[in-house]
């Protein structure tokens, strides 16, 4: 750990520095975005002391706004704002290439072995505490979100969407966005949100980045770097669209693959649980990459893995690799493998074009970055979202054979026990899944 500089003097950062805590980070961002933002708040913030507060929070509210992964957003900011452009690459692609390589070999023993009963006991265990994870989710998302009753009019709007109605969520967010700017417009003081993660109120004494720093030289804005930084995103978007259809075909698993996760990683409003009912309709249903049951699996295996819980994607990439056999018969791991970076790749790419677009707009001013009726009408949509997808995950868990087949009461007790354990004891996720993965073992080995 790196300690301040004492007062007066000023200490730099070196790139290698950074790069080891960025590599740790990729290996100990567990318990999803509140606590990847929570261990980079307490060694950034208050050990490190590489950035204030304020420019911490006002970094936060940005990657707040967009679409992606918040956490692995804030990471590559503070990286790029550090070290320039390489600085973001390095910290956003450390804080996911771990989650990627641990998923790979995970997917790759559960699509082996899977059926083995030690290993399918500890996915008994863990799919209904995935559930409740689900739902403690919903429950503390509405509880910051729902904050009168015409947002709660939004959630309740988006879940009968969904559920119901089985409308596409491109729509479900577009509408919340559209109906928020209207809101916004009519009864403004219903759509204000209370400053994303507040203010910035404590002072843990001066930092390499303090609230006065001025902001370096590769941070100012310019048309001009933005539009450079623009064509070449959309560049290396679009070389790697090349290479697969150029390898692969027009009609190929992979490009269907690097198309529909782009469109996913620009609709990420709200994390990982908002977007999955959408990669679940294409997945699932339209593509048939993966089964209902492997969609739950690969969402247990994402919570127990470091990184943005979002890298599941890279679970439905490698399944999907693995069942279409687009490599033949006798190179499914590779396929798979294959695939999962394929998905990865679009999937985070628009993340790191965000910030480094967006990155010298946000630093022109060190105040508060104010969400937008649009954003809030997202948002409050995105707890009915996510109340949908607790719904699906508990049919699938509570019914494996369908409504008419048994009720699995021993996953109803794992799954109220995990909610319990989070919900009135405050246990972390890790802990949870730990020990619902060793009831889930033993009850399967025992009966």
């Amino acid at each position: 750990m790196s300690a301040a500089a004492p007062e007066g003097e000023t200490r730099s950062i070196s790139f290698a520095e950074a790069f080891r805590f960025w590599l740790k980070l990729g290996f100990i961002s567990f318990g999803g975005p509140a606590g990847q933002i929570s261990i980079m708040h307490q060694e950034l913030v208050e050990k490190r002391r590489w950035i204030s507060e304020r420019r911490f929070l006002h970094a936060l509210n940005y990657c707040m706004v967009l679409p992606g992964p918040e956490a692995q957003q804030l990471a590559t900011y503070i990286g790029w704002l550090m070290h320039r452009t390489w600085g973001g690459i390095v910290a956003g692609g450390l804080f996911v290439l771990p989650s990627l390589f641990i998923l790979i070999a995970l997917t790759w023993i559960y699509m082996a072995w899977g059926d083995v009963p030690a290993i399918a006991g500890i996915l008994y265990g863990i799919k209904p505490a995935v559930t409740a994870i689900v739902v403690f989710a919903a429950i503390r998302i509405g509880s910051r979100a729902l904050k009168n009753g015409v947002l709660w009019g939004f959630a309740a709007a988006a879940f009968i969407g969904l559920f119901a109605l089985d409308l596409p969520f491109p729509l479900i967010v577009i509408g919340a966005g559209i109906a928020g700017w209207i809101g916004g417009r009519l009864r403004p003081k219903l759509f204000e949100m209370g400053g994303g993660h507040g203010a910035a109120d404590k002072d843990y004494g001066p930092a390499v980045i303090d609230d006065d720093t001025p902001t370096p030289e590769h941070a100012r804005f310019s048309w001009g770097r933005f539009y450079r930084v623009l064509a070449f995103g959309l560049a290396l978007w679009a070389t790697g669209m090349a290479i697969i259809v150029a390898s692969f075909g027009w009609d190929s698993t992979l490009r269907q693959m690097g198309w529909f996760f782009t469109k996913a990683a620009l609709l990420t409003f709200g994390g990982a649980y908002a977007v999955l009912p959408y990669v679940y309709q294409a997945a699932v249903e339209h593509f048939q990459w993966v089964t209902p049951h492997q969609m739950i699996d690969g969402l247990a295996l994402g919570e127990t893995t470091p990184g943005p819980l979002i890298m599941v994607v890279a679970f439905v990439g490698f399944v999907g690799g693995w069942t279409t056999e687009f490599l033949g018969t006798d190179r499914l791991v590779a396929a798979g493998a294959l695939a999962a970076a394929v998905v990865t790749w679009f999937t985070f790419l628009p993340s790191f074009i965000f910030i480094l677009l967006g990155g010298p707009l946000v630093e022109t001013t060190h105040g508060e970055l104010k969400f937008t009726a649009p954003l809030t009408g997202i948002t409050a949509a995105v707890v009915g979202v996510i109340l949908n997808l607790a719904v699906f995950f508990a049919y699938h868990v509570l019914w494996p054979e369908g409504l008419q087949g048994r009720f699995d009461w021993p996953s109803a007790v794992i799954g109220i026990a995990a909610f319990v354990a989070l919900w009135r004891y405050k246990v972390g996720i890790m802990p949870v899944i730990g020990v619902c993965a060793v009831v889930g073992a033993a009850w399967t080995l025992l009966t």
